[in-house]
């Protein structure tokens, strides 16, 4: 398979403040499934939850004989066939307790140039919010707890954590690192 356009997405997680975004390059022929995982890495969550993708009232899902909803099963359904033109946008929802919804916006159709390898990202801001921290509410909640050292649930917070949080903190070079390694295993559909 000849892939010859590569798609400039722009990803901000809804309703955060300071917003919580990435910029990435995907091949325009890329599945639901490998975008999902490009996702994963790129923001900075663990995959330890359901999702799905959300355009026009359709929702596009993996198989799930427990799901009350109707879906459309998204195996083998291409960002191509959701994103067309320029300015059209899709949800990203990941974990649907915590509810962390991602609007992806195609930015702009380029033309795929030799030997970059994809996907790539190009740019972000703010470091991603720990997994099961209780969504946008949840997040700003911590937030303003670390502000505090001072704060009597500070502790607990802090190791729960593991150790240190910077909000603002992004790494670029980590998560490109991640995307590129032989480990990933979406990369060798791509190549």
């Amino acid at each position: 398979m000849i892939i010859n356009k590569i798609y400039q997405l722009k990803v901000g997680l809804v309703e955060s403040k300071p917003l919580i975004w990435r910029k990435i390059l995907v091949h325009d022929q890329t599945l639901l499934p490998e975008f999902h995982h490009i996702l994963q890495t790129t923001m900075g969550w663990d995959n330890a939850h359901l999702h799905q993708f959300s355009n026009r009232n359709i929702i596009y899902s993996p198989p799930d004989e427990y799901n009350e909803l109707p879906y459309t099963d998204y195996r083998k359904i291409k960002l191509n066939k959701l994103l067309k033109h320029i300015n059209d946008h899709i949800v990203y929802e990941y974990d649907f307790g915590d509810g962390w919804e991602h609007e992806i916006v195609l930015e702009e159709v380029l033309n795929k140039e030799s030997p970059q390898i994809y996907p790539l990202c190009i740019d972000g801001k703010n470091a991603c919010p720990p997994e099961d921290c209780g969504g946008i509410g949840g997040y700003q909640n911590l937030l303003t707890i670390l502000s505090n050292p001072a704060h009597q649930e500070y502790d607990e917070w802090i190791e729960w954590l593991g150790g240190e949080f910077d909000p603002k903190v992004f790494n670029i070079e980590e998560v490109n690192k991640m995307l590129h390694s032989e480990d990933y295993g979406v990369i060798s559909l791509w190549d």
